[in-house]
């Protein structure tokens, strides 16, 4: 049995006893909880490893604001320094990239292309991308936008090729300019993201 808990601030949810008196509702991403429960992957043990790859900094900074939102043991590298056979050491698996034409980088492309078909069964995986707001751009763009889509996107379907479990939808975080700044409170909001993904993957 699992059972959560969270500060006076959050709601309280529990799996099979309503012990604060709140009643069983959905807990903010946001909140405090801790998970009782023992096991691989609850949040107490969790080993995370965020991969990005980055041309002006901007896709680098929103994987260290992700790191920063998980607890447990959180790694944090660029594309040049990952290592595939260290991956299923870890239970929980983020790739990150700015876009390119709809794609990630091709060095990104290329290192999950690589990987074996079940190199990352049983770890639990997400994916993120930089991009333009689409609203931002001319008619033209956006309609190119729309047809090619996202690096996101890509890379959560590469994961899942490779045995990961999806346990987020792909996210992008907006860059205002090709080189930067990323859009305010995009590096906050990173950090929410991740902190969703500590409920998810701790209920699954």
């Amino acid at each position: 049995m699992r059972r959560w808990f969270a500060c006076k601030h959050c709601i309280c949810t529990t799996h099979d006893n309503h012990s604060c008196g709140q009643g069983k509702r959905n807990i903010s991403p946001s909140c405090c909880m801790r998970c009782t429960g023992d096991g691989k992957g609850t949040e107490k043990n969790m080993k995370a490893l965020i991969i990005y790859d980055s041309v002006y900094g901007n896709t680098e900074k929103i994987a260290r604001a992700i790191g920063d939102g998980l607890p447990g043991e959180v790694k944090v590298e660029s594309i040049g320094e990952a290592n595939p056979s260290e991956l299923p050491t870890f239970d929980l698996l983020i790739v990150g990239s700015p876009v390119h034409g709809g794609r990630p980088t091709p060095q990104l492309e290329t290192f999950l292309k690589e990987l074996p078909d079940d190199a990352l069964k049983g770890v639990k995986v997400a994916a993120f991308d930089t991009r333009f707001e689409a609203e931002d751009q001319g008619f033209a763009l956006r309609v190119l936008m729309s047809v090619i889509r996202y690096a996101a996107e890509r890379l959560a379907k590469d994961l899942e090729k490779k045995g990961g479990e999806l346990i987020a939808e792909p996210e992008g975080f907006i860059v205002e300019n090709k080189e930067g700044p990323l859009k305010q409170g995009e590096l906050e909001r990173a950090s929410q993201w991740a902190k969703g993904m500590v409920v998810v993957s701790s209920q699954v």
